[in-house]
């Protein structure tokens, strides 16, 4: 099975005029399998949700993290329990507190790598210098709250770019949900396998260690290794107000360029001789573009496979 995680998210124990018993209601009315509390450089409000949960006898499940807000960027970090003191930051060896969070059991992402703020504020482009990527777990390719073309479309090409460079991290989305009327449907977010009664933040966890996430409005482009070809299927995640498309198209992106081939029977099967070492599949409803992108779909790594 698939479960639906919302990773990003935050409550008026930082800067959202939503408290955190509407933030689990609204998970609740979603149908959410996951969330997450993200609030600014705080965890205060860990203990509230989790009486909260404990209290209603609610299954479901919430990760406990963080967002940093820095003058250079800010890192979210989905599940963050204890916190990780950021005073000593440098944005030309970032690293460092990514290496720490991960070390206290944390879930790393850079967040809306190319926001510019609401209207504008400092730091929430990421300006820090990455050179090594070996504790990020995930790049927030589709932030919500942000633009599509501005912010989100620089944050899909930055992540392809990095993987067919040959960095290995995932592609993520979230809602950063601030109020209760913050609309959900219609909207990206991120899946990952697991089964029924699974600990959802231990799947995320292994999801992310093999680059196994999904990006996607509610309509799956999965895949899997059959003999010496590689199997494309439709998979409807059931998300509250996805409005099925007519028409699909499949796209697999590679240091050689992008292709296009219909996927609108549902099932769609190609040689492994007929890809590149590594692949970006995508799923678009009608043609491709981005106003029309579905699904970010786990990358196609044929060495892993």
């Amino acid at each position: 099975m698939f479960k639906r995680y919302e990773l990003h998210n935050h409550t008026d124990e930082s800067d959202a005029p939503i408290s955190c018993g509407e933030l689990i209601r609204r998970m609740v009315a979603e149908g959410v399998d996951c969330f997450a509390i993200t609030d600014h450089n705080t965890i205060s409000g860990h203990g509230i949700i989790r009486n909260q949960l404990e209290r209603d006898g609610l299954k479901l499940t919430c990760a406990y993290g963080m967002e940093y807000t820095t003058y250079f960027g800010h890192i979210v970090c989905p599940v963050l329990e204890t916190y990780v003191p950021w005073d000593s930051i440098d944005r030309h060896r970032p690293e460092r507190l990514f290496e720490a969070c991960k070390r206290a059991g944390g879930i790393t992402g850079i967040a809306h790598p190319f926001a510019y703020g609401e209207p504008f504020a400092m730091g929430c482009r990421f300006e820090m210098n990455i050179r090594d990527f070996t504790h990020v777990d995930f790049i927030e390719v589709i932030n919500n709250s942000e633009s599509l073309h501005t912010v989100n479309g620089p944050a899909i090409r930055w992540w392809e770019e990095l993987v067919l460079g040959g960095i290995h991290v995932s592609a993520c989305a979230g809602m950063d949900l601030h109020r209760v009327t913050d609309r959900m449907d219609g909207r990206f977010a991120t899946y990952a396998e697991g089964r029924e009664g699974g600990d959802a933040v231990a799947e995320l966890r292994a999801a992310l260690s093999v680059q196994r996430t999904w990006v996607s409005k509610g309509m799956l482009l999965t895949w899997h290794r059959d003999g010496e070809s590689i199997c494309f299927a439709l998979y409807d995640a059931k998300k509250p107000g996805f409005i099925p498309s007519d028409t699909y198209t499949l796209t697999l992106k590679s240091r050689e360029g992008v292709r296009a081939l219909d996927v609108t029977a549902g099932s769609l099967s190609i040689p492994l001789s007929e890809l590149a070492d590594v692949e970006i599949p995508k799923l678009y409803g009608g043609e491709v573009a981005l106003e029309n992108l579905i699904c970010v779909s786990p990358v196609i790594r044929k060495g892993f496979l």
